[in-house]
């Protein structure tokens, strides 16, 4: 049975839903699975907008088969070649023989280097565009602009002049699969979507915010009515709110001044000071907290919140003479998706040399603007009895740190 969506009179949605993979990337958990959308054009000339992963392939040429109402495909293009995407370029070229595959030059070298296309004649099969080409199939003009690093160096984007959509390759995406909801404003998407949309982009775009910025202002020359993106809902309505969040999330600016705890304790003292730090702030008026174990909470969550908050306290204990591994990673995983303009406080445990506070504080002075607050508590232990007057005097900081 097909599965496929009208998004205008002539743009069919033909994509797949997959709810069997557990890990994105075989990184990421997706319990509310994933999307991989497919679009396909109905005009003089047919064109169809990137392929799905190759675990979908059987349900995806159902899908195609049936948008294209028994004609044949001209142009397959192909704007990312991560293998979500591009994972049946193969069965959709030897399924419409006749069909023009279309990418940057980069996107065509990497067919070859995924796939053997040497059997379909693929040098005169495949057509190369550049910043600024347009691709005329009727009475629709499709104008590529190129989008690298975002998040693969030969990503393009396309936009459709006629119908004033934006297919956005991986940009706008977010982890879910759709049931067969496929606009934003067919869910709450705020409530139902948005943590997985922050932390698709944070883990799988974060780290490429200038190029983002970069793509960003292209777009703002523009006139977008329409956001297909490759990965969860389509936009129609409401589209600068969203826009907005990619605009803040690029420019690593917080969502949200909220405070975020992230702890790492071995046997439950340093939570506990973490806790007694999350109730004096409560006390002092700070409304959004979040706590978090760092040994229970996945670090693409972590690093979501981490996105969307504008103060973090890191409460660590001392392993080893050293960090506690699964904070260490955390600052790892920071570093390399390019966490910056955040304000952090520390607080360090050791039962006879603390010494994590020290090595956290070396991490985070190599990361961009970071703000570390002055005072830090350290604890032998356990946080004591005694001690109210310093933990109030650190929460008070943060407080006027926001």
């Amino acid at each position: 049975m097909q599965i496929t969506r009208k998004v205008t009179d002539d743009v069919v949605w033909a994509g797949c839903n997959d709810r069997r993979l557990a890990l994105f990337e075989n990184l990421f958990p997706i319990p509310r699975g994933v999307s991989y959308n497919s679009y396909v054009i109905l005009d003089e000339k047919t064109v169809l907008m990137d392929t799905v992963d190759s675990g979908m392939s059987q349900q995806f040429l159902e899908n195609v088969a049936y948008a294209l109402k028994g004609r044949s495909l001209d142009y397959l293009i192909v704007q990312h070649m991560e293998p979500d995407h591009c994972g049946t370029i193969v069965d959709i070229m030897r399924a419409y023989p006749q069909a023009k595959v279309v990418g940057s030059v980069k996107a065509l070298q990497m067919i070859g280097q995924f796939y053997d296309v040497s059997v379909f004649d693929a040098g005169e099969r495949m057509m190369a565009v550049k910043e600024g080409d347009t691709l005329t199939t009727g009475s629709h003009t499709l104008h590529f602009l190129m989008a690298p690093m975002v998040h693969w160096p030969e990503v393009m984007v396309t936009y459709d002049e006629k119908d004033k959509i934006l297919f956005a390759a991986d940009a706008f995406g977010t982890f879910g699969a759709l049931n067969g909801k496929l606009f934003s404003d067919e869910v709450d998407f705020e409530r139902e979507w948005l943590p997985d949309a922050r932390r698709y982009y944070a883990n799988i775009v974060g780290k490429y915010g200038v190029q983002v910025q970069a793509l960003l202002k292209k777009a703002a020359a523009l006139d977008i009515q329409m956001i297909c993106p490759l990965h969860g809902p389509v936009w129609r309505k409401d589209l600068e709110w969203f826009i907005d969040k990619y605009d803040k999330w690029s420019r690593y600016e917080p969502e949200d001044k909220a405070v975020v705890i992230v702890y790492g304790s071995i046997y439950g003292n340093t939570e506990n000071a973490a806790d007694a730090l999350a109730a004096r702030l409560t006390e002092k008026g700070v409304k959004d907290i979040k706590m978090y174990d760092v040994s229970r909470t996945h670090v693409s969550e972590l690093i979501s919140e981490i996105f969307r908050c504008s103060h973090v306290v890191l409460a660590c204990s001392t392993y080893n003479g050293g960090i506690y591994p699964p904070m260490a990673d955390l600052l790892e995983d920071m570093k390399a998706l390019s966490v910056q303009n955040r304000t952090v406080a520390l607080m360090e445990n050791g039962t006879w040399a603390a010494a994590s506070g020290r090595l956290i504080t070396a991490k985070l002075e190599e990361m961009k603007n970071i703000s570390l607050l002055d005072t830090k508590i350290s604890i032998k232990s356990t946080l004591q009895n005694g001690r109210e007057t310093e933990l109030d005097a650190f929460a008070q900081q943060i407080v006027e740190a926001m």
